[in-house]
């Protein structure tokens, strides 16, 4: 049977830019998915990539879909589209069968406190301080992420002395490399960090394909993949340490939803800078993962979004804010 299938692009900008290894991401651009069954009930997806080709990618399956898809249609063609569209649509199709959101799957959590995300370069330590400024209680544990390989190298290992420095005791941090580091560099860093008792991890601290480097260095310090994870997704069973999971990227979100469900450990939920239909997902995503036997702050970058109706609860108010 056919579902009455809908997509309604949308745009918006960061509230601040953000700088990392592998470029520049000032906006976000996509598709809202809706998707309506003979009964009435809706599901919502989101299909937000993050270059310019994964758009025309995903624009160019996204006119095939729209000549009222059979569920039979939606199901198998996952294992082709690219996977931004095969989130959007596996997640309507998740919240039509009842999976999230629904009051016998406990509706959508709230996720737990996020980590903070602190600019790249110079600009850290001022935003270091001003978040140090707002800490309640000197005993109140956080964790901060900081995006590296972005900077001159020497300028960046002055900035890391300068951060643990004023980095509380019981506080965390997570250096993020996004693959711009290579072995000579990063020997440095695991030598700095090694005995400090506040690293969480290194995050793709090598390129993505680099798996001997990445596997070495992870004997010696936690090491999460990322970029790795999209360019490798059989990594995602083989890798026994961290991974950075974020889930618009991903693919179909129901084995992941199922796996945290499941209480699989060592998953961090990370943005990809969301509309308030994916951030549903992600919240609740983070909050399976909290409840679970690893728990660790997710990376929801707080404050680099914009408010407003496009990033509401609701998926009515967010359709017609795009």
């Amino acid at each position: 049977m056919a579902l009455k299938f809908q997509c309604k692009p949308f745009s918006f900008r960061l509230s601040r830019v953000l700088q990392t290894a592998q470029g520049v991401v000032e906006e976000r651009q996509g598709w809202l998915l809706r998707l309506e069954d003979c009964a009435g009930r809706c599901g919502w997806g989101e299909v937000a990539p993050m270059d310019v080709a994964g758009l025309k990618a995903c624009g160019d399956c996204l006119v095939q879909l729209r000549l009222a898809p059979t569920r039979l249609e939606l199901e198998d063609g996952m294992a082709f589209w690219p996977a931004p569209l095969a989130f959007g649509v596996g997640a309507a199709l998740a919240e039509l069968d009842g999976l999230v959101g629904s009051v016998a799957a406990g509706g959508w959590l709230a996720a737990p406190a996020s980590a903070v995300l602190l600019p790249a370069g110079q600009p850290l330590l001022k935003a270091l301080d001003s978040m140090l400024e707002r800490v309640p209680s000197a005993a109140d544990p956080f964790t901060v992420k900081w995006k590296v390989a972005v900077a001159p190298d020497a300028l960046e290992r002055r900035l890391l002395l300068q951060l643990l420095e004023r980095l509380p005791e019981h506080a965390r941090f997570r250096l993020d490399g996004n693959g711009g580091w290579d072995r000579s560099v990063v020997s440095w860093w695991v030598e700095r960090c090694l005995q400090d008792p506040r690293l969480e991890w290194l995050e793709q601290p090598l390129p993505a394909g680099d798996l001997e480097g990445l596997r070495a260095l992870a004997q010696q310090v936690p090491v999460a993949l990322d970029e790795s994870l999209v360019l490798d997704p059989s990594l995602r069973e083989s890798w026994s340490g961290w991974q950075v999971r974020r889930p618009l990227l991903d693919g179909d979100p129901r084995p992941l939803l199922r796996g945290l469900q499941e209480g699989v450990g060592y998953r961090m939920l990370s943005t990809a800078f969301e509309t308030g239909i994916g951030r549903r997902w992600l919240h609740h995503l983070a909050a399976l993962q909290h409840q679970g036997p690893t728990p660790v702050a997710p990376g929801l970058a707080p404050g680099w979004c914009p408010d407003g109706p496009l990033f509401s609860a609701d998926p009515e108010v967010v359709w017609a804010a795009a």
